[in-house]
């Protein structure tokens, strides 16, 4: 057992922790330190983060424990966690990946407000590919981040650095961003639990929305309670987001049997003019998943969304969030090219096409959401294919880059244009590399999604399995 498993025992995690710490058992200090020295000791092997925050978080540790023996309780009191490298942390620079000096930002952006605010010490900033573009953590600003089950492989993207940060247990969670998986798809192939939460359920402030409101931020851990537990801690709108949904409880959720519900398998991905492939290993535990679905009680059937052309209403927002950061920039000529390709296209594609694809969003949730009126879940697989090897979109031009993205990537994307729900969680292995499900649901559905992987979870335990090579 290794990182922040509970001592000798199955589950730990964040959630054990706030007990630990409420009782006496242990301080956050304590905490804090295991944590730094573990992201220093990986530091050279994996690259998780791209900025440490060490004497900041034995500050903040020292705080909660100032707090927690004064009696004070919250959420994440004392509890060491990451954030991606595209939320501002007050005294910090923001890169999101780009190379160049950034300005320490004045100001925490909202949802690091509420980390704050439930008594969680940051203790750094984690790896993401220029902009979130692609599905491996990679880049000339840092290096390459590696997945902690084989560092020979990726451990996704764009939130690679948060994921492995989890997966290692360097933290017990992190906050990734989600535009096109970049929550599940890092989840999937690190065997962690991801959640791209409805749009608007954590505020994207100091935006109104980010990407067009293709960015969710949602939280990674090795449990769904854990999980739960972050949502919950971050959640809330802010009287500035564009988007405000009704409030859930993601904690109770968790704990909640679902009912009998009726899922809908479905390995064809949306259009978007890449040939397809479906790794028949990949599919086999997608079945696999299926499968323990049914045994619990659930019915499933195979049938798909009806996505028409989604694809059209992705790209211009896609493409105008890409050119919106590269214009923060301090050098736009130290981008990977790949990037100013894109960030040209977000120029061409805005004004007419950018407004259609907003304005394409309620025909397609009619269009997809006629499932939701016979099935309560789509299940799918998180990617096509296992773990990309380190490098594999190295030397490659842009139109490679991004059809070999789409084709491993191809389940996700679409839920990010709804603004729905979404969750992936470990569904086994391939050559020793973990892959992902995904359940996906309608709107304002993750108390449903939470509570089947919950179920699915104390079925599967697949919490017990750590990577082999992370040092204890």
């Amino acid at each position: 057992m290794t990182g922040f498993a509970a001592q000798g025992q199955g589950v730990g995690g964040a959630a054990q922790l706030v007990a630990e710490l409420a009782e006496g058992r242990v301080t956050a200090r304590e905490l804090t330190e295991r944590s730094l020295r573990r992201i220093e000791e990986t530091q050279g092997t994996l690259n998780a983060f791209r900025r440490m925050r060490a004497e900041a978080a034995l500050r903040e540790a020292a705080e909660a424990d100032r707090r927690l023996a004064a009696g004070e309780r919250a959420a994440l009191l004392g509890v060491p966690v990451a954030v991606k490298d595209d939320m501002d942390v007050a005294g910090e620079p923001t890169g999101f990946g780009c190379p160049g000096e950034f300005p320490p930002k004045r100001a925490d952006s909202e949802v690091v407000r509420r980390l704050r605010a439930a008594g969680a010490v940051i203790v750094g900033k984690t790896n993401t590919p220029e902009a979130g573009q692609w599905p491996v953590t990679e880049g000339a600003a840092f290096g390459i981040t590696r997945n902690p089950w084989n560092p020979a492989h990726s451990p996704g993207g764009s939130s690679g650095g948060a994921a492995t940060a989890v997966a290692a247990g360097l933290v017990p969670l992190a906050l990734g961003s989600d535009g096109a998986g970049s929550v599940r798809i890092p989840a999937a192939w690190t065997h962690l639990v991801g959640i791209k939460p409805q749009r608007g359920r954590i505020s994207c402030r100091p935006e109104a929305e980010t990407f067009r409101g293709l960015v969710c931020y949602g939280p990674l851990a090795r449990t769904v309670a854990d999980a739960a537990l972050l949502l919950e801690a971050v959640s809330g709108a802010h009287p500035g987001d564009r988007h405000r949904p009704p409030a859930i409880r993601p904690v109770d959720a968790a704990r909640q049997e679902p009912r009998r519900l009726r899922i809908a398998l479905s390995f064809r991905p949306a259009f978007a003019a890449v040939r397809h492939w479906l790794d028949p290993e990949v599919r086999a535990a997608t079945v696999r998943t299926a499968e323990r679905l049914a045994a619990l009680g659930h019915e499933v059937i195979e049938e798909d969304p009806r996505y028409g052309q989604v694809g059209l209403a992705f790209l211009p927002r896609s493409m105008a969030g890409i050119r919106v950061w590269s214009r923060r920039v301090p050098d736009r000529a130290a981008l990977d090219p790949r990037t100013r390709r894109n960030a040209l296209a977000g120029l061409v594609l805005g004004g007419g096409a950018l407004a259609a694809s907003r304005a394409a969003e309620g025909p397609l949730r009619q269009r997809v959401g006629e499932l939701f009126g016979r099935f309560d879940v789509v299940l799918t697989p998180t990617t096509a294919v296992p773990p990309l090897r380190t490098g594999a979109l190295d030397g490659l031009s842009g139109r490679a880059t991004n059809s070999l993205t789409t084709a491993s990537c191809p389940y996700a994307w679409p839920w990010n244009v709804l603004g729905w729900p979404a969750m992936s969680v470990p569904a086994g292995f391939v050559d020793g590399l973990p892959v992902g499900a995904q359940l996906l649901g309608p709107a304002n559905s993750e108390p449903l999604l939470i509570s089947l992987a919950a179920q699915l979870e104390a079925d599967q335990r697949w919490f017990e399995r750590w990577p082999a090579n992370v040092p204890e």
